[in-house]
């Protein structure tokens, strides 16, 4: 019996499951946000807009990601929890229809010295692996091939208890091959101490003849436990001591002496200075002992390994007559050719892996590099990039990708490659958020979210939601500035001298000569990795007086501050010391006025060992992080935490004139005004910044800098539309005043803005290096010869 035809027309009811298709947000608090209610389509592209500090990545980061990030590790047992980091539930009131997040944001890579692009992307552990199968001669395990494993050799005995008092004695030898350099033990340099920084060889001792920062003369702990341990002449210039004497002041061991009665430990002079200035982080050392430890120290290529990490065992092992050391020197994408050439049926799927991590370096514009790079020196752009390599091929579907902006270093030409990878993310069914501020980008959108209206307490609230058209028409400040389109200059400012870069070589650069204009506004453009960082931070000669504002990360904690970073802090508790008769240190959340219960962090931090931690406002200074006894003093009718608690504008005003005039703090609050950061308050910490407001930051810092050259690192990054032209308004100010600055950019509008352009290319990497442009917006527009002149021309409109 045939079942009945079924002839309904009607199609059946949509399925339960089919209804989940928003991400619902409502009543979001995170940061700056004000009570924010939005919803996102699922398995769509969406951008985020708005002005740096308007809440976008506190929307998308702090709430949407964090509290996707909390649920799944809350479906782990307590234990596992146990080793996980401690995430506390975003301040919102319903978060609906949340998937799994995978966040590639633009944190730097870590700059561990044994970190390369190669260890932090699989494709090092792959090469191990391919060696230690097909190289010839064989020479052990994968282990055998890494830099970060040493050859060991033990061989002891040991006892094993058999019970009811019975032992049985094991010889055991153990022995493992690994492929690290012994000189240089993986770091690919070695450091060397420059002695003549230490002391001055033609004096003794007793006449004082050390020069490094802070031993006095009469320092017990220092200098008296050298001159007087009876172990040297101090009478005897240093350069006179006998073998004995100099190996005893050099790198004895640590021994007990006697000075004047009191039992001192004598150490060799090089091991005492590398524990207590070496052994020490860089940056957190004080300026003039970091300018120490800079001349102090050198650091050469290993000349065992020639800077490859690796052993000589490891060097000797080959493939088709390449070694590990010169596949990882390779650009990536010609080792990504020399893959593809290798044939072998027992190690087929390792080689299909490892060509489809090299062809995603290719894909997503990263060939340039090799694999032997250490991550530390990738710009926040490529670290994204880098981290986005994982996921191009990943097989998974209904996530949420999220995206903090991902043409960060781009060229125009790479724009369109990073725009097709988002939508293929979106096409295979994910939903994909981006934080982004280039109009290309922004272009592809299926729905836009637009935060603002400004930054800091003036933001925080969407207003706008939905199309790109529906932006480009509707009235707010990324709609009206979506199409600015920035002119070329017609008169360009003449050069008062050069800096003459002769042979650079640095990484890709192929023997580049170019004078680089003094006295104007210079932008150094090309494609990413064409050579443009080398040519202004590894070429420009020494001595130039050069301020460099890159893009490294800002250094910080929680207690730190504008105020603090500054330097704001210190003319700020001068002046309420000098009005009240007291010591600066009770200005001082960190100091002798911090509040003895939060210890002047304004809040208590508690550990909830697996849960979530909790911070909340300390009870007893309710949050304002002084002693009572301080808040009594006051300096223009205002206390410290009234101060603080200031915007950079507001402070601007109130120290500028009437009785609280302090031109010291003022002409630091000017600088922070000038780069667009009227809107942050004094005391808010550095942790709760973007990027884009750490970087200008840095730059209003730098601004007090003597030189008379600036070199500024892509500084439109983070900047929306808007913001640019501020920033042009101010490197035009820097230049009037007698400056010369040197930008390496992609945004258009600076090159238009620029007086002078050098443009690196053709290509990246092997195929960059070379200067395939030089003169005025004007000309390269007409030319239309490069990359960046074709580009620049569609922008502009000719």
């Amino acid at each position: 019996m045939s079942m009945a035809k079924r002839t309904d027309p009607q199609s059946p009811a949509p399925h339960a499951a089919d209804s989940h298709d928003l991400i619902r947000v409502h009543g979001a608090r995170v940061n700056n946000l004000r009570d924010v209610s939005i919803e996102i389509p699922k398995r769509r592209l969406t951008v985020f807009t708005g002005v740096s500090g308007s809440g976008k990545s506190s929307l998308v980061f702090g709430t949407i990601a964090a509290e996707s990030q909390r649920l799944i590790n809350e479906t782990y047992s307590a234990f596992v929890q146990g080793f996980m980091p401690t995430l506390a539930r975003p301040e919102v009131d319903v978060l609906d229809g949340l998937t799994t997040v995978i966040t590639v944001d633009q944190q730097r890579l870590g700059a561990d010295p044994r970190s390369t692009v190669g260890t932090v992307t699989d494709a090092n552990a792959m090469l191990r692996i391919l060696f230690s199968r097909l190289g010839k001669p064989h020479i052990g395990s994968p282990q055998a091939f890494s830099f970060n494993v040493a050859s060991v050799q033990a061989s002891g005995a040991f006892k094993v208890d058999r019970g009811a008092d019975r032992t049985r004695t094991v010889k055991r030898t153990f022995t493992r091959t690994g492929g690290m350099c012994t000189r240089c033990e993986g770091r690919g340099t070695v450091s060397d101490i420059d002695l003549t920084q230490l002391y001055d060889d033609s004096k003794s001792l007793a006449e004082g003849a050390f020069t490094i920062p802070g031993w006095k003369s009469d320092s017990f702990w220092t200098v008296r436990v050298y001159a007087e341990s009876g172990l040297l002449d101090p009478d005897k210039p240093i350069r006179k001591f006998t073998k004995k004497e100099m190996q005893d002041f050099l790198y004895r061991e640590p021994t007990k002496v006697k000075v004047e009665g009191v039992n001192l430990t004598y150490e060799g002079l090089i091991p005492k200075i590398q524990k207590s200035f070496l052994s020490k982080d860089k940056e957190a050392l004080q300026p003039h002992i970091r300018e120490f430890v800079e001349r102090a120290v050198t650091f050469t290529t290993c000349p065992d390994c020639d800077g490859s990490r690796l052993s000589a065992e490891a060097r000797s092992s080959k493939i088709a007559k390449l070694s590990i050391a010169d596949a990882c020197a390779m650009q990536i994408s010609d080792l990504a050719e020399w893959v593809r050439g290798l044939d072998d049926p027992s190690v087929a799927p390792l080689l299909a892996a490892l060509q489809r991590t090299l062809d995603s370096f290719v894909e997503i514009g990263l060939g340039y590099l090799s694999l032997d790079r250490p991550s530390g020196t990738l710009s926040g752009g490529e670290a994204q990039r880098v981290k986005m390599i994982r996921h191009l091929g990943s097989s998974l579907t209904d996530v949420t990708y999220v995206f903090d902006e991902p043409t960060i270093g781009l060229h125009p030409h790479d724009i369109q490659r990073m725009n097709d990878l988002l939508l293929r993310l979106r096409d295979k069914g994910n939903t994909v958020l981006v934080v982004e501020h280039k109009p290309q980008t922004i272009a592809i959108a299926d729905h836009v979210v637009d935060l603002g209206p400004g930054a800091g307490t003036a933001g925080g609230t969407v207003c706008f939601e939905g199309t790109v058209a529906g932006l480009r028409a509707g009235d707010t400040i990324t709609g009206r500035h979506l199409d600015d389109r920035a002119s070329v200059k017609e008169t360009v400012r003449k050069p008062t001298g050069a800096l003459e870069v002769r042979g650079a070589s640095a990484h890709n650069l192929q023997g580049v000569d170019v004078d680089i204009p003094l006295g104007v506004l210079t932008v150094i453009t090309g494609v990413a990795g064409s050579g443009k960082s080398s040519l202004v931070h590894r070429s420009i000669p020494a001595g130039a007086e050069v301020v460099s504002v890159d893009q490294g990360a800002i250094r910080g904690s929680r207690r730190s501050n504008p105020a603090t970073y500054t330097g704001l802090l210190d003319p700020i508790r001068k002046a309420f010391a000098k009005a009240n008769g007291v010591k600066p240190a009770l200005f001082s959340p960190n100091s002798e006025g911090a509040c003895p219960t939060c210890n002047g962090a304004g809040v208590i931090y508690t550990d909830l060992a697996m849960m979530a931690g909790v911070a909340t406002t300390c009870e007893e200074c309710e949050g304002r992080r002084f002693q009572a006894s301080v808040l009594d003093h006051r300096f223009g009718g205002r206390d410290i935490s009234e101060v603080l608690a200031m915007s950079v504008t507001e402070a601007e005003e109130f120290f500028g004139a009437g009785e609280a005039r302090t031109p010291a703090a003022h002409r630091i609050l000017e600088r922070l005004a000038d780069v667009g950061l009227g809107y942050l308050s004094l005391g808010q910490p550095l942790t709760t910044l973007s990027g884009g407001e750490r970087q200008r930051l840095k730059l209003a810092t730098h601004m007090a800098d003597k030189g008379g050259v600036y070199v500024l690192d892509e500084p439109t990054t983070g900047l929306h539309l808007a913001d640019v032209e501020q920033l042009l308004g101010l490197l035009d100010r820097l230049v009037d005043s007698g400056k010369s600055v040197i930008v390496v950019e992609h945004h258009q509008a600076v090159m238009a803005h620029a007086d002078w352009i050098i443009d690196l290319g053709p290509g990246a990497g092997h195929d960059g290096g070379r200067i395939v442009f030089e003169g005025t917006p004007a000309d390269l527009v007409a030319a239309r010869s490069t990359l960046t002149g074709e580009h620049l021309a569609a922008y502009v409109g000719s």
